[in-house]
C-alpha cells in the first residue's frame, strides 16, 4: 500500500507541473497587464523582467505553505489515507478548472480555487468521519473554521479594497499629472518616482519577503531593527535618482512600470506559489512522515498531527517551480488570451467591445449618471472646470498602440504590488487576480475610460469576470466535494477512474481550444485590415482599406448564411434539435459581430474626405443593414423550426421535404456565387445574379401557392403547414436581401 501512495505522491507532483503551467497562463494578467497595455517596453523585455521576478519570488517563497498544511483542515484528526484523498481531489479539480477558464480567456483566481477545493474536500471527508464517530467529532474539530473564514473574507474584501484604492489613487495621480503628463513631470516626477520605488521596496523587502528563506540571522535583524532608517534612506535615494534620470531625458514612468512589473511578478510567485505546489508538498511531507514510522503504523491509522508544524520547503522544489513558471510564461498562448480580456476592459480608447450589455450594467450606469448629475449640481463651476481641464482626454500621450498611458500603468503596478505584498505579510492567501484586476478597473473608472459610449459594455465585462470568480468558488467546492466522496468510497479503482477522467477532460479542452484558435485565425485578416484603417491618416488609403473591410465582412455573412441555412433546413427535416440549437447560438454571435462591424464603419467614415464619406458611408450602412436582415431572416426561419422539433410535432411530409430541399440547394449555390462576386470585386455578371434572384423568388412563391392549396384541401397538419410557409417566406427574404446586398456592394466598391 505504501508503494501505491508513493506513486500517488509522484502523480501529485506531475499534476503540480501542469497546474503551474495553467496557473501562470491565467495569472499572467496580474503582472503583464499594465506593462503591455501601456507599451512601457518591448514585449520581449517585459517578459524577461516578469520571468526574473517570478523566478526570484518562487525561489524565496516559503511563508505561505502553511495554508495547505493546516489552514483549512485540522490535520491531527485525519488519517494519512484521508489526507491523501483530499489532496488528490484538490489537484484533480484544480487543473481541470483552471484550464477551462484559460480556454475561455477569463481571468480567474487560483487562490479562490485552492481554498474552496480544500474546503470542499475537507467538508466531504469531515461529514463521513462525523457520521462514523457516533457524535465524538463535530465539524469544528475537523475544519479550521476561524482560519477558513478569515481567508475567504480576505479574498472577497480584496475586491472592494482594490477597486476603491485603485480609483482614489488614480484620480489623485491624474489631477497631479493630467493626460499631458510630460508637461507636469518636472514638478512632481521625482517625488512620485521616489515614493513609488520606496513603497515597492518597503513592501517587497520589509513585508512581502519577511518569511522568505533568505531572511535569517544578521540580515533579518539588520533590516527589521532599522526599518525607519531603511525606508527614509531609500526614499531620499530614489527621489534623487528619479530626478537625475528625468534630467537625463529618461522616462521615469517607464522605469516605475518595469520596476512594478518585476515586483508584481515577485509578489505573485511568493503569494500564489502555494496554490500550485502547496498541495503536492503536503502529500510529500505526509508520505515522508509515514515512512519515518518504520512500518509501526498503517495508512488508515496514522494521524497527521505532524502537519501542524511549520512548513520547511526544500530549496530545490522552489527553484524547480520557478523554472516551470518561467517556461510556462514564455510559451503559453493562453496567457495572451487572458491578458487581452483585461486590456479590452481597461483601455482608454474606443473600439470593439468584447462583452455585450446586461440589465444590471444598464441599471448601474443609469444610477451612477443620476448620482453624478446630483453631485455636480452642487459643485462650484470653477472647481468643475478645473477638474475637467485636468482630465482633458484630447491631450492624452500614448505610446504606439497603447491601451492606456504610463501614469495609469504606474498606479496599477505599484498599488497592486503593495496590496498583494501586504496580504502575503499577513499570511493571507490574497487573490492576486482579484487585486490586480480590480485595481486596473478602479483606475480605468477614475481615468474616465468608461465613457457614455462604453460604460455599459465595460461594466458588463467586469461583472462577467467577477461572476466567473464566484462560479469558480462554487464549482471548486462542489466538484472537489464530489470527487473526494467518490475517491473515499471507491478506493484505488475510483482514484484511477478520476485520474483518467481528468486527463480526458484536459485533452478535450486542448482540442476545443485549438479549434477556437483556428476560428480566431480566420478573423485575423479582418482585424489586420481594421487595425490599418484605425492607424492610417491617408484618406485614399483609408477608402481602399474601408472597401477591403466591407468585402471581407459581406462575403463572410453570405458564406455564413449558406452554411446556417443548410444546417437549419436539414436539422429540421432530420428533427435534430441539437443542431438547430447550435445554429441559433451561432446566429446570435453573428448578430453581435455585425453590431461591431457597424462601429468599424463609423470609424472608417471619419477617415474619408467629406464628399466621399457622405456617399460611400451611406452605401456601407445600407450593405450592413441588408446583411443584418439576411441573418435575421435565417433566425426567423430557424426559431419556429426548433420549437416545432422541441415540441415533437409531426415532421414535414415527403413532398414538402423534397421540394424545399431542392430549393435550399439552389439558394445555397446562389449565396456562394454572390459571395464569390463580392470577394473578387467583379460585378460584370451582376445582371445574371439579379435574374437568378427573380427566378428563385418565383419558385418560392410557387411553393407557397402549392402549400396553400394543400391547406384548402385539408390534407396534412396545420402546424406543419405554418412552419413550412414560414420557412419558404424567410428563404424568399434571404434571396431578396442578398440581391440588394450585392447591388449596394457594387456601388460602394465603384471608383
Amino acid at each position: 500500500m505504501e508503494t501505491f501512495y508513493l506513486f500517488l505522491v509522484i502523480f501529485l507532483f506531475v499534476l503540480a507541473v501542469f497546474d503551474l503551467s495553467v496557473g501562470v497562463s491565467n495569472d499572467a494578467v496580474n503582472f503583464l497587464n499594465s506593462a503591455i497595455g501601456s507599451r512601457a517596453a518591448s514585449f520581449k523585455t517585459i517578459m524577461v523582467i516578469a520571468a526574473i521576478g517570478i523566478f526570484v519570488g518562487a525561489s524565496l517563497s516559503n511563508g505561505m505553505m502553511d495554508i495547505a498544511r493546516h489552514g483549512i483542515y485540522q490535520p491531527q484528526h485525519f488519517f494519512f489515507s484521508e489526507i491523501m484523498c483530499i489532496l488528490l481531489a484538490v489537484m484533480l479539480t484544480d487543473v481541470v478548472l483552471l484550464d477551462i477558464f484559460n480556454s475561455l480567456g477569463m481571468p480567474t483566481s487560483t487562490t479562490v480555487s485552492l481554498v474552496f477545493e480544500l474546503l470542499g474536500g475537507t467538508v466531504a471527508l469531515s461529514l463521513v468521519k462525523i457520521a462514523n464517530s457516533n457524535g465524538a467529532l463535530q465539524l469544528g474539530d475537523l475544519l479550521n473554521t476561524d482560519k477558513a473564514f478569515t481567508v475567504i473574507l480576505a479574498i472577497f474584501l480584496s475586491v472592494a479594497i482594490a477597486f476603491f484604492f485603485g480609483s482614489v489613487v488614480q484620480y489623485i495621480s491624474r489631477l497631479i499629472f493630467t493626460f499631458n503628463y510630460k508637461k507636469h513631470t518636472k514638478y512632481f516626477i521625482a517625488l512620485f518616482g521616489g515614493l513609488a520605488a520606496t513603497s515597492i521596496l518597503y513592501f517587497m523587502l520589509i513585508k512581502g519577503l519577511k518569511e522568505s528563506s533568505f531572511m535569517t540571522g544578521n540580515l533579518k535583524e539588520l533590516i527589521y531593527g532599522n526599518t525607519s532608517m531603511v525606508v527614509w534612506g531609500a526614499f531620499i535615494f530614489f527621489t534623487i535618482l528619479m530626478q537625475i534620470l528625468h534630467w537625463l531625458k529618461v522616462n521615469v514612468f517607464k522605469i516605475i512600470v518595469m520596476l512594478g512589473t518585476f515586483a508584481l511578478a515577485l509578489a505573485f510567485a511568493g503569494n500564489d506559489l502555494v496554490n500550485f505546489i502547496g498541495v503536492p508538498l503536503v502529500g510529500y511531507s505526509s508520505y515522508m512522515d509515514l515512512m519515518a514510522q518504520g512500518g509501526t503504523t498503517t495508512t488508515d491509522t496514522f494521524l497527521m498531527g505532524s502537519l501542524l508544524a511549520p512548513a520547511q520547503t526544500p530549496w530545490y522544489f522552489l527553484v524547480g517551480s520557478g523554472l516551470v513558471m518561467v517556461i510556462a510564461l514564455a510559451t503559453s498562448k493562453k496567457a495572451h488570451n487572458v491578458v487581452k480580456t483585461s486590456l479590452d476592459l481597461s483601455r482608454q480608447s474606443e473600439g470593439n467591445e468584447s462583452f455585450g450589455t446586461s440589465p444590471v450594467a444598464r441599471m448601474l450606469v443609469r444610477t451612477c449618471n443620476n448620482a453624478s448629475s446630483t453631485i455636480l449640481s452642487v459643485v462650484p463651476p470653477k472647481v468643475k472646470d478645473w477638474v475637467d481641464s485636468r482630465f482633458n482626454n484630447d491631450e492624452i500621450i500614448l505610446e504606439d498602440k497603447a491601451s492606456f498611458d504610463l501614469v495609469r500603468a504606474s498606479v496599477n503596478v505599484v498599488l497592486s504590488g503593495l496590496l498583494i505584498a501586504l496580504g502575503t505579510s499577513l499570511k493571507l492567501p490574497l487573490s492576486t487576480t482579484y487585486v490586480a484586476f480590480m485595481v486596473a478597473m478602479g483606475s480605468s473608472l477614475a481615468d474616465r475610460a468608461w465613457g457614455r459610449e462604453s460604460a455599459v459594455y465595460r461594466i458588463t465585462g467586469v461583472l462577467s469576470v467577477i461572476g466567473g470568480w464566484f462560479i469558480t468558488a462554487g464549482a471548486a467546492f462542489t466538484i472537489c466535494f464530489l470527487v473526494a466522496i467518490v475517491i473515499y468510497f471507491g478506493g484505488i479503482a475510483a482514484m484511477a477512474a478520476m485520474v483518467g477522467l481528468a486527463v480526458y477532460m484536459l485533452i478535450r479542452s486542448q482540442i476545443a481550444y485549438k479549434k477556437k484558435m483556428k476560428k480566431e485565425a480566420l478573423k485575423e485578416e479582418v482585424n489586420t485590415t481594421v487595425a490599418k484603417l484605425r492607424d492610417t491618416t491617408d484618406s485614399r488609403e483609408a477608402l481602399s482599406l474601408f472597401r477591403e473591410h466591407s468585402r471581407e465582412e459581406l462575403q463572410s455573412v453570405l458564406l455564413f448564411t449558406a452554411d446556417a441555412l443548410d444546417r437549419s433546413v436539414h436539422g429540421f427535416m432530420n428533427e435534430n434539435l441539437r443542431e438547430l440549437r447550435k445554429v441559433l447560438n451561432e446566429i446570435e454571435e453573428k448578430k453581435i459581430h455585425l453590431k461591431q462591424v457597424k462601429r468599424v464603419g463609423t470609424l472608417g467614415v471619419t477617415h474619408l474626405e467629406h464628399d466621399i464619406a457622405v456617399e460611400k458611408g451611406l452605401y456601407y450602412y445600407q450593405g450592413n443593414d441588408f446583411a443584418s436582415e439576411i441573418i435575421f431572416s435565417v433566425r426567423r426561419l430557424t426559431e419556429p423550426s426548433k420549437e416545432h422539433v422541441d415540441n415533437n410535432f409531426s415532421p414535414l411530409n415527403d413532398i414538402q421535404k423534397e421540394d424545399f430541399s431542392k430549393m435550399t440547394e439552389s439558394i445555397i449555390t446562389y449565396l456562394k456565387r454572390c459571395a464569390a462576386m463580392i470577394e473578387t470585386n467583379d460585378y460584370h455578371r451582376l445582371d445574371d445574379v439579379i435574374v437568378e434572384s427573380v427566378s428563385l423568388t418565383n419558385q418560392l412563391t410557387a411553393l407557397k401557392k402549392g402549400e396553400l392549396k394543400r391547406i384548402q384541401g385539408q390534407s396534412g397538419s396545420t402546424k406543419v403547414s405554418m412552419v413550412y410557409l414560414n420557412m419558404v417566406q424567410e428563404a424568399q427574404n434571404v434571396v431578396s436581401f442578398t440581391a440588394n446586398l450585392v447591388k449596394v456592394s457594387r456601388k460602394f466598391q465603384k471608383e
